[in-house]
């Protein structure tokens, strides 16, 4: 089962769900829920990300909370049309840490070396934009690439955590692309400067569209990964093609920093990153997860 982040018209943020009868506004049936179960002192859940830093987030709890009230209360008055708008799965993490050539053959397209540990670097939290959003792409900044990723969204805080123990602190799934302004990270490569700017723009972080809980997910090395500009694939791959696994890299980040729950681990992304222009539509899909879909358009020059 799927969850998913959205504002109503009138701007209320809400949590969604996707079942197979439809989609509905899960806000509201949780809100049925504690009050059948009696559940005095359990918060409203307006927000994803709090659901999540909560750790109320699973597969499990959405089915539970679901069946219950379907059986004493139909649901039909709390699906949704098309008043609403899916907003990024985590809104606030704290941080936002990704992979550098954690894919052996993107590696090889940019003729680098694969590491011999992990290569982090960070993405700004101002960077997200969720499904639908425009990716806003600076004149004058010269070539700016797609990147497909699979996202990690932390359940519960994580600090010197071994391999074997690393997802349980796993939320879920969900999809980013890593958005980069490539002219300007290879220079800062040729100078010794961080990516931070070619790497955090606004807008260069889309996610979404839905979160999918970690217990939905046999296996999260299993995925198929496909990226289509303008309808014509440039990235196909799975995520079971990462150099470094999962619970590698929450291990190995948590050695130094702290999780919370609500960050998000960009995995790394497969070869066939290329250029993105304005009018382009880029659709990003992972198995089971779905398709987030961005466009693009140029804005005035940097200042």
């Amino acid at each position: 089962m799927k969850a998913f982040a959205y504002t109503t018209a009138k701007g209320e943020p809400r949590i969604g769900v996707e079942t197979p009868e439809g989609k509905f506004n899960f806000s509201q049936i949780w809100r049925y829920y504690i009050e059948y179960k009696s559940f005095k002192q359990a918060p409203d859940l307006p927000f994803l990300q709090l659901m999540v830093e909560l750790d109320y987030f699973s597969d499990e709890t959405l089915v539970e909370v679901i069946e219950t009230v379907k059986g004493f209360r139909p649901l039909k008055d709390l699906r949704l049309e098309n008043d609403f708008v899916v907003q990024v799965p985590v809104s606030r993490p704290s941080k936002i840490i990704c992979l550098g050539r954690n894919y052996a053959a993107h590696a090889k397209e940019w003729k680098s070396q694969v590491p011999d540990k992990p290569m982090f670097f960070a993405k700004l939290p101002s960077s997200l934009l969720p499904h639908r959003g425009v990716v806003e792409i600076p004149a004058g900044i010269g070539r700016v690439d797609h990147e497909l990723e699979l996202a990690v969204v932390m359940g519960r805080k994580a600090r010197r955590v071994t391999e074997d123990k690393a997802m349980d602190y796993v939320a879920g799934y969900t999809i980013a692309n890593d958005v980069t302004a490539r002219e300007m990270q290879i220079q800062d490569i040729k100078t010794g400067k961080p990516w931070t700017l070619s790497k955090g723009m606004d807008t260069f972080c889309p996610m979404g569209p839905c979160l999918l809980p970690a217990d939905a997910v046999p296996d999260p090395h299993n995925l198929e990964m496909e990226l289509k500009v303008n309808g014509e694939t440039r990235q196909k791959a799975n995520s079971g093609d990462m150099v470094f696994k999962i619970p590698t890299l929450i291990s190995h980040i948590s050695r130094c920093i702290t999780l919370e729950p609500g960050d998000i681990i960009c995995t790394g992304t497969p070869e066939g990153t290329l250029p993105i222009a304005a009018g382009d539509v880029i659709e990003a899909t992972i198995e089971g997860i779905g398709t987030l879909v961005n466009t693009v358009q140029e804005i005035p020059a940097l200042l």
